[in-house]
C-alpha cells in the first residue's frame, strides 16, 4: 500500500473492505490434522496446558483490570474460547508475558499462541505463522480536542501535522503509507510513551486500532478526542504461533467454529460495541 496521496490510499481501501472472519487467510497449513488435545500434545510449549501470550500492561476493551487471566475483555475472552475448542479447562490455561515486539521476532517461542493485537502482515509472516482472523481492524485518529487536527482533518490537512506511534506496529506504518505527512512521524518505545508524547504536545494526534483510540479518548486521556476512523484496509488480527507450529491449523478450526456458532460476534457485541458506530474519514 504505497499510494502517493491519502485520498488513493483510501479509495483503494473502500475497494478491498474484508467481507468477514471467514476472507481472511491463514498462514497455517490447512491440510487435515487431528486437533484432539491428545494428540495436539507434542506440540505444546509445556504438555498438559495451553500457555498463552500477551504484553503488558493489558488494556482494555482487549483485557480488563489488567489480568489476562480473568477472561473479561475481548482478546481474554477469545483466548479461552479457543482453548475450549481445543479441548483445555480454563485451569488449563496458562498466560505468559511477551513484549509486543518480540512476539513476531523469528526464533524459538516461550507460549502456544500470543493474542495481542498483533496484526497479519506478509513480513511478519515470514518469521512466525498467524491464524485466520480474530477481529478486523480499522485505524482511528486520536488527538486533543483543542488541537486544529479535531475539526481539520481532511487528506490534505492531515499531511500537514506532526504524528507518533509506537515502533513496529501497522499504526505508524499506516501513518508513513497512508497518511504521507510532511513532518517525520515520531516513534516510541511504548503506547504509554506515545499517549504521554500526546498530552504534553510533543505530536498532534496518534494512530491506533479503533476500540483502543476510543478506550484513550473516553477513559485515559482527558481532554482527547477519538477524531475519526479510516476505511478498512483488510487489516486484521490472528493468533501469533512459531513459524510453522501445526497448533496454528488447530486454531483456524477452532475460529472457524466460533465464527460459525455466533461467539465472536456475540464477544464483539459485548466488548467492541461501542467501537463499531465510528465517523470514518471520507477521501
Amino acid at each position: 500500500m504505497r499510494p502517493t496521496v491519502l485520498a488513493a490510499a483510501l479509495a483503494a481501501a473502500l475497494a478491498t473492505v474484508t467481507t468477514g472472519l471467514a476472507g481472511c487467510a491463514s498462514t497455517a497449513s490447512t491440510a487435515a490434522i487431528s486437533c484432539s488435545r491428545s494428540s495436539i500434545q507434542a506440540s505444546l510449549y509445556q504438555k498438559g496446558v495451553l500457555t498463552v501470550a500477551t504484553d503488558k500492561p493489558a488494556y482494555p476493551p482487549w483485557f480488563e483490570d489488567n489480568n489476562p487471566a480473568n477472561g473479561k475483555g475481548y482478546e481474554s475472552a477469545v483466548a479461552y474460547a479457543v482453548a475450549a475448542q481445543l479441548g483445555f479447562k480454563r485451569s488449563q490455561v496458562h498466560w505468559a508475558y511477551e513484549p509486543f515486539n518480540d512476539a513476531y521476532a523469528p526464533g524459538p517461542k516461550k507460549f502456544d499462541f500470543d493474542i495481542n493485537e498483533v496484526s497479519y502482515t506478509p513480513q511478519r509472516a515470514t518469521a512466525v505463522t498467524f491464524s485466520t482472523s480474530y477481529y478486523d481492524v480499522q485505524q482511528a485518529l486520536v488527538s486533543l480536542k483543542n488541537s486544529p487536527i479535531a475539526t481539520r482533518h481532511t487528506p490534505a490537512e492531515l499531511k500537514g501535522y506532526v504524528y507518533g506511534d509506537q515502533v513496529g506496529t501497522t499504526s505508524l506504518a499506516f501513518i508513513n503509507s497512508a497518511i504521507q505527512p510532511t513532518p517525520t512521524p515520531k516513534v516510541f518505545e511504548t503506547l504509554n510513551d506515545v499517549k504521554q508524547a500526546l498530552q504534553t504536545h510533543q505530536i498532534a494526534a496518534l494512530v491506533t486500532d479503533t476500540p483502543t483510540a476510543q478506550y484513550i479518548s473516553s477513559s485515559e486521556i482527558t481532554g482527547s478526542v477519538m477524531v475519526a476512523q479510516f476505511p478498512s484496509t483488510g487489516e486484521h488480527y490472528g493468533l501469533l504461533f512459531h513459524k510453522g507450529n501445526p497448533l496454528a491449523a488447530c486454531a483456524d478450526k477452532a475460529l472457524a467454529t466460533l465464527t460459525r456458532n455466533g461467539t465472536l460476534r456475540a464477544l464483539q457485541k459485548q466488548y467492541l460495541q461501542l467501537y463499531l458506530k465510528v465517523p470514518v474519514i471520507k477521501p
